[in-house]
């Protein structure tokens, strides 16, 4: 079967790579028209713009990759069916669940990398691309005021005056916490993330004993301060920080946290006391689900090829548009019922990929 499965690879991944092509084209130029005037406002030149875009690619693929997929697979299969091609297949004793073997290999591969580019390289890539809107540059320090967050899972309150995302680097860190009904407050002037742990410069530490003690006990003044169990690594910072800025509307219409933040986030916040839990939740339970897509596709675009007559190519066209069209207006509503609370998040978070699953198996099973 390598020979069937060579043609019927090739069938597929011409169009795919045309589609996603296109796709890219045409999202790039529907965007750029709608924010040149940004653009232009803010004094970039064209090699910065086409960077911008450039990075923003791998945040693109995971609405891109499952529409091209759908697209390119209703293409392939209603050409295939409109020459009879499947027809003299399974006539030959290949059962329809053999033909898909391929097309199943195609989804999960592109789900797998799917996956690896929207856990690995695209937070990275828009942040970059962030930085380079605002300054012109990718490597520009970008510094926030004010921060201020809670480590539970160690019971320390931390508050930064200035904190730097890109080097991790804090101004006027100061750190409360309380053991053993000794409360400890740490000052310092500078604050740096190296080989595991956070170091302070020009530090003051200072210990209340009782903890409702007004004035401290002791005082110790150094130069630099190191080995305290001190919580809030820089990516459970980052984490906390693009949580906190989480705009509850963008979450409800599209995944906007990877689980490598989500897990961080956790790691702060181990009993997930917070009014942004069910949101969080949905976001994670999304990223999972988001790579099966692609498998779901291939099952929903199976019963249409396998429908036997001549039918024109552009049907393949019109199918996927309105399938695209359902499945992302279900996504969103999911999303929305299970930010909002309203629905169970594993169940809002899977939701489109069990409908449109089922969908496709009690079609198959009407295919004779």
């Amino acid at each position: 079967m390598r020979l069937l499965d060579r043609y019927l690879l090739r069938e597929l991944l011409v169009p795919l790579l045309y589609c996603l092509a296109g796709f890219q084209i045409f999202w790039t130029a529907f965007d750029l028209f709608g924010n040149l005037k940004e653009y232009q406002d803010r004094g970039l030149e064209w090699s910065q713009v086409g960077e911008i875009y450039f990075l923003r690619t791998p945040e693109l693929m995971s609405t891109v990759m499952p529409i091209a997929l759908l697209l390119a697979l209703l293409y392939t299969l209603t050409n295939l069916a409109r020459g009879n091609e499947l027809v003299a297949m399974r006539a030959a004793g290949i059962s329809l669940a053999r033909i898909s073997v391929p097309f199943f290999a195609v989804a999960l591969f592109i789900g797998g990398t799917l996956f690896a580019v929207t856990e690995f390289i695209a937070p990275n890539a828009s942040a970059k691309s962030a930085r380079l809107l605002e300054s012109g540059r990718t490597d520009a320090d970008k510094w926030l005021s004010n921060l201020h967050f809670r480590d539970d899972a160690l019971g320390q309150v931390w508050h930064i005056q200035r904190y730097n995302l890109a080097t991790g680097e804090m101004d006027n860190p100061s750190v409360d916490w309380t053991r053993e009904e000794v409360r400890t407050v740490v000052d310092a002037a500078r604050g740096v993330w190296t080989n595991g742990n956070w170091i302070f410069y020009s530090a003051e530490e200072k210990r209340y004993s009782p903890p409702t003690n007004d004035l401290p006990n002791q005082v110790i003044a150094t130069n630099v301060l190191a080995g305290l169990n001190l919580g809030g690594s820089p990516e459970q910072l980052q984490a906390e920080i693009k949580i906190a800025q989480l705009d509850q509307l963008k979450a409800a219409k599209q995944l906007q946290l990877s689980l490598f933040e989500i897990l961080a986030y956790r790691k702060l916040h181990p009993k997930m006391q917070t009014d942004k839990a069910t949101l969080i939740l949905t976001q994670f339970h999304g990223r999972i689900a988001q790579p099966f897509t692609c498998l779901v596709v291939v099952l929903v675009a199976l019963p249409f090829g396998a429908m036997g007559g001549r039918r024109n190519v552009f049907v393949g066209v019109a199918g996927s548009v309105g399938i695209c069209f359902v499945y992302f207006m279900l996504m969103r509503w999911g999303l929305a019922l299970g930010t909002a609370g309203h629905l169970p998040a594993l169940l809002a978070a899977w939701l489109p990929n069990l409908v449109f699953a089922g969908t496709g198996a009690m079609l198959l099973r009407r295919v004779p």
